[in-house]
């Protein structure tokens, strides 16, 4: 497997900037989210789903749970920075979280 390489500074502007941008905030390098649920329980859903897609794509977010709130935080440790890896995910978890909006 060919190891990421992390995006200098113009392709994370790019990245960001793209028509399929994912909808996240861009903190000290790394790409976060912070989504509110209704319960507990639909907070650990959430968790469920972005780990199934973590695993399928061999790469995983940080997750820091606080009753309703998830916090996502997305990093290629290993390349020193974000990578096309993190913009993937984003976009996976993002179009999770519209079919999950779009069921309720």
């Amino acid at each position: 497997m060919t190891r990421p390489v992390a995006l200098d500074g113009d392709g994370v502007t790019a990245a960001l900037a793209a028509a399929d941008a994912p909808h996240w905030d861009l903190e000290d390098g790394r790409l976060v989210k912070v989504v509110e649920c209704s319960s507990f329980p639909a907070a650990i859903d959430l968790v469920v789903a972005v780990a199934a897609l973590a695993e399928e794509a061999n790469h995983h977010p940080d997750i820091d749970i606080r009753w309703r709130t998830v916090r996502l935080v997305l990093v290629t440790h290993d390349a020193g920075g974000l990578t096309e890896l993190d913009f993937a995910l984003a976009r996976s978890i993002d179009a999770t979280l519209a079919r999950a909006v779009e069921s309720d």
